[in-house]
């Protein structure tokens, strides 16, 4: 792959052979607009499509290849389970139409990105005629594949006079034609994507080794609850440096915690609102828009809302450790894995219950450095009656449940443990798995098994 195409850190040397084509420069003007100069994500989109376009390579573009290069995803994504480059095509659409309609208008060109595609053509304002502004290169610029050919004024047929049009009930008769038509390629196109929504939403076992976790997750007749962090609750903690464990939870002990240094009204927001972070509330858009969820059996559930017989008749997902969900201490009870507290809430570790040889018996996070390594663990077992099932996902500090879901969500990372997991009959056994992963300013890198335990 040609070093100036690989990623966005490249823009730059990409531009400068297109320095002097004017394209190039009203994408440079638009991007320091005021409708593009604070919006990051939508500029690197178009200057990503624009780049590619006017360097011939516009067949190229693809929703798969944007969402590499603009938006950071991995190799191994899936443009079916995230449209996340559908949804800023749409806004940049938007921006652009309003970027012509005013500060844009009296310029020579304009850009528009077609529906159904992402390859940016280049029009001159006030024509209608696009194959004339097919990408031309200055001096030192790649030429294109594809060359389209000008249409001549020539090529166009000139009006029919009225007097020469055919009789109106040859019009009717041809009008009827391409109503039926048109009505049986509607029943056609409405019919073929009912098939393939049907088919996306519909499971299908063995496609990928991770499929079978979600079926259980999320199987009838049970409901599924998705139980978030309790962030206010994690704070009341931290600034008291005391632990509270789950019965101390549910008698809302944690409401008496001593706060000295802060103002009533801070206290009792705490202490009364729900807060959670913006890195589980990624992880539930993720869950809820996973093929095998009927939105009618999905609920999501704050910590102080959840009740031990929801344990016992659904099947529950947790998000976060014990020191920011406590109902993480009923799931991993019984698991080699666990993380504790220090008394005074300064420091978290993974225990290693029964190390086996080149593990080691305790995992810590450096939390106070802007980049270390962090460590989140993965747990899968049966609810408390047996007849469901329940997933913990929490990590030392938000860079490692971050990675813990993506591992889930976006990468193959559990791929060998979910293979040795599951059995000849499709259903996965319980299971822990503990990652790495590197929080780089509480963000995560991808995140690799380190240990797993299978029952």
């Amino acid at each position: 792959m040609n070093a100036g195409r690989a990623t966005l850190s490249h823009l730059e040397s990409t531009a400068d052979p297109l320095e002097d084509n004017p394209r190039w420069q009203l994408v440079l003007k638009i991007v320091a607009s005021r409708h593009f100069v604070r919006a990051t994500l939508l500029s690197q989109f178009l200057m990503y499509i624009c780049s590619e376009t006017l360097q011939g390579r516009g067949e190229e573009i693809t929703e798969y290849q944007i969402g590499i290069h603009v938006f950071r995803r991995p190799r191994n994504y899936r443009t079916v389970e995230d449209n996340i480059v559908r949804n800023y095509a749409r806004q940049l659409r938007k921006r652009l139409a309003e970027y012509f309609a005013g500060e844009g208008q009296g310029g020579d060109l304009s850009i528009e990105i077609p529906l159904g595609g992402y390859v940016p053509e280049f029009k001159a304002l006030g024509q209608t005629d696009t194959s004339t502004f097919s990408p031309d290169f200055a001096p030192g610029t790649i030429a294109p594949k594809i060359a389209r050919t000008p249409v001549l004024v020539e090529d166009v047929p000139e009006p029919i006079p009225i007097h020469m049009k055919p009789p109106a009930r040859v019009w009717w008769r041809r009008a009827w034609f391409w109503l039926i038509l048109f009505t049986a390629y509607s029943v056609l196109v409405a019919g073929g994507a009912a098939a393939v929504v049907l088919y996306f939403k519909t499971p299908h076992r063995g496609a990928d080794p991770i499929d079978p976790l979600w079926s259980s997750l999320f199987k009838e007749p049970l409901d599924t609850f998705i139980v978030p962090a309790d962030c206010g609750f994690n704070i009341l903690e931290d600034l008291s440096k005391k632990h509270v464990d789950l019965g101390g939870y549910l008698r809302g002990d944690y409401l008496e915690l001593p706060l000295p240094t802060m103002d009533e009204h801070s206290r009792s927001d705490l202490r009364s609102q729900e807060f959670t972070s913006f890195v589980d509330l990624q992880v539930v858009s993720g869950l809820a828009r996973l093929p095998q969820v009927d939105p009618r059996r999905l609920f999501v559930r704050f910590p102080r809302d959840l009740r031990l017989d929801d344990l016992k008749s659904s099947n529950v997902i947790v998000i976060g450790s014990v020191g920011s969900n406590p109902w993480a201490e009923i799931l991993q009870r019984n698991l080699n894995f666990r993380i504790e507290y220090s008394s005074e809430m300064q420091q978290a570790e993974i225990v290693n219950s029964k190390p086996q040889p080149g593990e080691a018996a305790e995992y810590r996070s450096l939390w106070n450095e802007p980049a270390h390594p962090t460590y989140a663990v993965i747990a899968y077992q049966p609810n408390l009656s047996g007849n469901g099932h329940m997933l913990l996902i929490e990590g030392l500090d938000v860079a490692g449940t971050q990675a813990a879901a993506e591992a889930l969500l976006k990468e193959a990372t559990l791929e060998p443990v979910l293979r040795m997991a599951t059995g000849n009959n499709g259903e996965i056994r319980p299971f822990e798995a503990l990652l790495q992963s590197a929080s780089i300013e509480s963000n995560a890198a991808s995140a690799h098994v380190l240990a797993y335990r299978i029952e």
